[in-house]
């Protein structure tokens, strides 16, 4: 049997708009309705989150549901299938969203070490303001893997919003890089999520000293991380995708991790 967690980011809104042809990356992605894990939304998504998960997400095994939060009585009750649990971990507030986001990774690092290398095999670690719409099982773990962003997976290389200073520790050059990986869906074997979480910690606190932060934040740092340390498997944005802002193009035959909508009164109706 296969034992898994489910390492639940902040409810942060996807960013999903690619850039322009021939523009760079000021142009991409500029953030739009961002939201903090105090936001009475948060309950919401979280909801859809679990109860869509509970409908698609690794049917048939055993899954931990690890929630960050720093309000815990604030978190639903949902009805989970036998062999499933939902295990609240109490986090600090942050002030800005970017401080909730970055600090992900010092979170997973830090539960890694202290319960979660006991727990469970594997951690697929996902933001909540999404919903599960189909199967999403056992193919998509491996060692170490990263999800395209759905804004990127058609564009070329100089089209990515990978971090560009080099003072930055996320810093990739102009003729380097693969892939645009997405912050919002990430995972592996637990050794391997330790791993890369703690050196993305370490880089943000080494850009801290040195009084700069990352174009993109966790993300930029995640795509640096993966550069050096090439995921064993990619995930195609069918189990990532925002079909409110990018319609469904008919190269996706599934659509399996979706955002939601972001008035509250859509997500209460769907």
């Amino acid at each position: 049997m296969v034992f898994l967690g489910t390492g639940v980011l902040s409810p942060r809104i996807p960013m999903l708009e690619a850039t322009p042809e021939g523009e760079g990356s000021k142009a991409a992605r500029k953030p739009t309705g961002l939201q903090v894990v105090k936001s009475p939304r948060y309950v919401a998504f979280l909801k859809l989150f679990l109860e869509s998960a509970e409908e698609h997400f690794m049917v048939g095994h055993r899954v931990n549901y690890y929630i960050f939060t720093d309000r815990p009585a604030q978190v639903p009750r949902v009805p989970l299938r036998e062999g499933r649990r939902l295990v609240v971990l109490e986090v600090p507030a942050a002030a800005r969203w970017q401080d909730v986001s970055m600090r992900c990774m010092e979170m997973i690092s830090d539960f890694c070490a202290r319960r979660f290398l006991k727990e469970v095999a594997f951690l697929v670690c996902a933001d909540v303001d999404m919903r599960f719409r189909d199967h999403v099982g056992v193919e998509i773990l491996s060692p170490l893997f990263g999800t395209l962003h759905p804004g990127f997976y058609k564009a070329a290389r100089e089209a990515f919003t990978y971090e560009r200073r080099p003072q930055s520790q996320a810093y990739i050059p102009p003729d380097q890089g693969d892939f645009y990986y997405m912050g919002a869906l990430f995972g592996g074997s637990v050794s391997e999520v330790h791993r890369l979480t703690t050196a993305c910690h370490q880089a943000m606190m080494a850009d801290r000293a040195n009084a700069i932060e990352a174009v993109w934040h966790d993300e930029s740092h995640l795509n640096r991380y993966l550069l050096d340390h090439k995921p064993t498997k990619v995930l195609s944005p069918e189990y990532l995708w925002d079909e409110q802002l990018l319609g469904w193009p008919g190269v996706l035959k599934k659509l399996r991790f979706v955002a939601v909508p972001k008035n509250h009164q859509e997500i209460r109706s769907r």
